[in-house]
Order: C-alpha cells, then structure tokens, then sequence
C-alpha cells in the first residue's frame, strides 16, 4: 500500500507574459503593503524601476548591493535598510542571490516577499535560506523566508544571455534530479521533478538557439518552478551537500558549478536508484540519463570541468573533508572518501569515469 506525507507549501504563483507590468499592483494591493524595499541588483535596478512603474510610488528605498550566495554582511546591509525605512514588504526582482538577499532579510524581520524572478533558479518557492561567512556556507529552513507571492514573466528573462540561460536551467534541472532521492521525496514531488526535466529539458536547446523564443522561455521558467516546487518538499542531497560546499568555500558561480556537478552525481547515484534514473531518462527521451545530461550540457555550452571555473586540484582534498560531514545517511550508493574523491575529481577534469585512462 501506498504511503507517504506531502506538506502543500502555501504561495501564490502567477504567470504570464507581461504579468510583471500588468498584475503586479494588484498583488502587492492584495497584499496591503504600501512601504516596499526593491531589492535589485545593480544592473537590474534600472529595468526593474522601468517595469514596476506602476508601483513606483510604494517603493520607499532599493538595496543593490546584492552578491553572490549572500555574504553576512550583505545579509546585515539589507535588514538595516529595511528597518531605516519602515518598509512593510520586500520586491525582489533578479536572480536566486536577489531573491536570497530578500530571504535574508525576512529571516530576521518576518517581512513578506514579493519574488519577480528574471532566471531559473528555483529559490523563489522554495522555504530555504543561505548565508556565507568566513568562506563557509550555511543553510537552513524557515516558513518565514518563503516569499508570499511570485510572479513569473517570460518576457523578464528574454535579456539573459545564452550562457547564463544554459547554466541556470541546468540548476534548475539539478534541483529535479535531486528531487528523487532526497529525504522526503514522495510521488507529488516526483511527478513535479519528471515535468519539470521535460520542460527544462525542452526549452533549454531552443533558448541557446533563440534567446528571443518566448515559447522556450515559457518552458524553461515552467520548469523552474516546478523544479523549485519539488525541491522545496523533498529537501537536499549529496548534489546540493557538494555544490554548496565549493560554491561557498571557493566562491565558483553557482549556476555553472551545479550543471557540472549534476551529471557526475546522477552517474554515481544511478546504480542505487534504477527506478529515478528510469524516470530522468524518460523525461530527457533518453534511455541513459547520464548521457543525456552529458550531451544536453555539451549541446548548450555548459563548462566541461570544475577547472575551468575557478577550482583548482590541489583545492580537491580540502573540499572533500569539508563536504563529508554534510553527506547525506541515506544517499542512495553509499559515499565513502575514496568515492567522494573520485566524484570530485571526475567533476573537476569533466571526465567520466569510465573515460579515464
């Protein structure tokens, strides 16, 4: 008999082209928040006032000083402001560090978020929050930080460039693949995670081709929520344990480091997990889903190694003592040091295992 718990997570999602200029009002209206801290980045900040025209007069103060996997004193920055301000409601409009920045910041003041995600990072639906200091990353999970309302708009997302698009679906795909053999994985989650790898996985190669092809990136921003959605019930595993570890111990980008990893982890994992792998193949059309990361990723540019963004081999040893504490028990192959080594090391060159001399 079938059995398992699903917590429905509340948030409310809309989507469309165009939703950004023409619902957005009437969500913050929905809302009643009259004070909004616009958290943007710096590049970001003027489209951002450009599209929020509508509720540019709710819009008290704007905090650019967002950086990658939001260090401390970013996090302290925004909340100081948010507090200087009196702002009721916090509009993130940007990528997963905007919407961790705004995570940040309600973390400690209990402030609603308003997320308007402009790539495919997931995190706007999702309840987990991270902060780096002193070179080390750490995560956790809050209510609080889930934003109340996201609007998705294909339109946003239509500047970001082919690169940057690549990396940021395949992150969103990590988050699917994950799904199915993370700790509270159940058939809800799954079915989110086997949908969003076909939409991913459909719009990916178009968007590199077109980056103006609003078809793909309706799919591609689709399967971002619902890889975030699946993410979000199921939890993390050893993808998320590595990627977070080198992310925040080695300052690599975060996008690019979790579509490196991704194929080498599903390859590890696929011998103790048939039944997901199957499902991961099925969604790709594929029926080697290693394979069919591998050639998806070489299809839309994806770096081959984690050398080739910024980690170095004599960084490898280091990063293994400092990601095994953080293996998950009940990972589906069993991770002992010789094979985390090995995982690395294969991530690092870009070489499968069976490639290797």
């Amino acid at each position: 008999m079938l059995e398992f718990s699903y917590d429905a997570l509340p948030g409310r999602i809309v989507f469309g082209r165009g939703a950004a200029r023409q619902r957005l009002a009437g969500e913050v209206d929905r809302l009643g928040s009259s004070r909004l801290l616009l958290i943007a980045t710096a590049s970001e900040e003027a489209k951002a006032r450009e599209l929020l025209t509508p509720v540019a007069d709710r819009i008290v103060a704007t905090f650019a000083g967002v950086r990658p996997h939001v260090p401390v004193a970013v996090a302290e920055a925004a909340r100081a402001m948010a507090a200087e301000v009196g702002a009721d409601a916090l509009l993130s409009v940007g990528g997963g560090s905007t919407t961790g920045t705004a995570k940040a910041v309600a973390l400690t003041t209990g402030l609603p978020i308003v997320a308007v995600p402009t790539t495919y990072a997931g995190s706007e639906v999702t309840p987990v929050w991270g902060l780096t200091e002193g070179e080390r990353k750490r995560t956790g999970t809050d209510p609080v930080v889930l934003p109340r309302v996201v609007v998705y708009d294909p339109e946003l997302t239509v500047s970001l460039p082919a690169g940057l698009s690549a990396a940021s679906g395949l992150n969103a795909m990590a988050h699917c693949v994950e799904a199915f053999w993370a700790p509270r994985r159940n058939p809800i989650s799954s079915l989110a995670a086997e949908e969003g790898i076909r939409a991913l996985a459909t719009g990916l190669p178009a968007v590199v081709v077109d980056g103006g092809d609003l078809d793909a990136r309706s799919d591609l921003l689709y399967g971002a929520y619902l890889a975030g959605s699946a993410f979000a019930v199921a939890g993390s595993g050893l993808h998320h344990k590595i990627c977070h570890v080198l992310g925040g111990a080695y300052d690599l980008p975060h996008a690019e480091t979790h579509a490196i990893v991704l194929p080498h982890v599903l390859a590890f994992n696929a011998p103790g997990a048939t039944s997901a792998a199957a499902r991961i193949g099925r969604a790709l059309g594929i029926a080697d889903p290693v394979a069919g990361l591998r050639s998806l990723s070489k299809r839309v540019g994806i770096p081959t190694g984690l050398r080739d963004i910024g980690l170095r081999n004599d960084q490898l040893d280091e990063a293994v003592a400092l990601i095994e504490p953080a293996v998950p028990a009940d990972n589906p192959v069993p991770v002992t040091t010789v094979a985390l080594r090995s995982l690395l090391e294969a991530a690092w060159s870009g070489e499968a295992e069976e490639e290797k001399p």
